[in-house]
Order: C-alpha cells, then sequence, then structure tokens
C-alpha cells in the first residue's frame, strides 16, 4: 500500500544558520559549518516559516521508504547538535597486565598507542577531519574524541577502538583494549 503524501519537520535551533539549495543542506553555528547531500533521496526538502523549521515530504511511497523521512529529519538535527554543542566519545584503556600506553601527538590529530598486550609494534591512529582527540583531565586512561560531524567522530573513535583488537586468542579472556564508554553531545 502507498501512501499518498507524507510530510516530517523539524525545528530550527536558535543561533543556527541553515541553507537549503537543490537537497544540498549547509548548517552554520558557533561551531563551524557543516554540509550534506541528500540528492540520492527521492524527498522533497524546504525551509518553512521563515527558515525556522525544515520539512521533508514524499509522495507516492511504500512503508519502507517512508522510513527515509525521519532519517534525513535525524540528520538535520545531528548536524544542528553539532554545530551547537559538539559530539564527543569518551574511550577508556583496559588492559590486565601491560598497560597501554596512549600518546597524542601531531595537536590532537594523531594517536599513538605503545604496550599493547607488550607487543612492539606502534599503532598510529590517524583522526579523521574535524576530529581531535585529547586524554581525558579528570580520569586515568581515558581518551575524549571531539568533533563536530557525529559520522567522522564515531568512525575515529572505531578506527581507535579496531587497532587494539586482541587477535588469535580467547577474546572472553584477553580483554585488553580501547573500548567506547559513552557516546553524545558535548555538555557545555
Amino acid at each position: 500500500m502507498r501512501t499518498l503524501c507524507q510530510e516530517e519537520s523539524i525545528k530550527v535551533p536558535k543561533g543556527v544558520k541553515i541553507t537549503i539549495k537543490a537537497k544540498n543542506v549547509e548548517v552554520t553555528g558557533k561551531h563551524g559549518s557543516l554540509k550534506r547531500n541528500f540528492k540520492h533521496l527521492p524527498i522533497e526538502l524546504w525551509l518553512a516559516n521563515g527558515g525556522k523549521e525544515v520539512k521533508a515530504r514524499m509522495y507516492f511511497a511504500k512503508s519502507k521508504q517512508l522510513s527515509m523521512l525521519r532519517s534525513v529529519c535525524s540528520h538535520i538535527s545531528n548536524l544542528f547538535e553539532g554545530v551547537e554543542k559538539k559530539f564527543e566519545y569518551k574511550l577508556r584503556l583496559v588492559y590486565a597486565h601491560f598497560p597501554i600506553n596512549a600518546n597524542i601527538v601531531n595537536g590532537g590529530k594523531t594517536l599513538e598507542i605503545r604496550n599493547f598486550l607488550g607487543e612492539k609494534i606502534v599503532r598510529t591512529v590517524h583522526m579523521l577531519p574535524g576530529v581531535t582527540v585529547e586524554k581525558s583531565a579528570n580520569t586515568k586512561d581515558e581518551l575524549v574524541i571531539t568533533g563536530t560531524d557525529i559520522e567522522l567522530a564515531g568512525r575515529s573513535a572505531a578506527l581507535v577502538h579496531q587497532s587494539c583488537l586482541v587477535k588469535d586468542k580467547d577474546i572472553r579472556k584477553f580483554l585488553d583494549g580501547i573500548y567506547v564508554a559513552s557516546h553524545g553531545a558535548k555538555d557545555e
């Protein structure tokens, strides 16, 4: 069964500028600007009541296809949250015997991980553009990854996690690694 017309809308927060041109969304706030392209989706995107609301509309869609409307709205609200507050991922260094040593070089753009399971190899993880890593000020063995783009920040956290996977051992016993402890928008 096809739905004739479905609409979703989200409010534009104060202090955030948004422009939509041919499904290209650009959001500007106090932490910079983010762009996102929705050209691959068969939807209408426009600004309603004087630029205070973003509306997305879809015609003749099945229920599976209607789900992309809410997804687009979620993506745009993530852009709003990113330029307003920034996203942060907190990672904990977990080890049983050999203490993992994490060094931040290149002004927070690169992370060097040493002594993982006592290995001599130095693991180097480069953060994606616009993402920085730092050691937590008040918690031991914690890294904080921050960025305006939720996808780049999340992917950087995943790169760090994947660089420290235990190979050829029983992972139920060898729980060493760097794990994401919490993530979300940064509290200012």
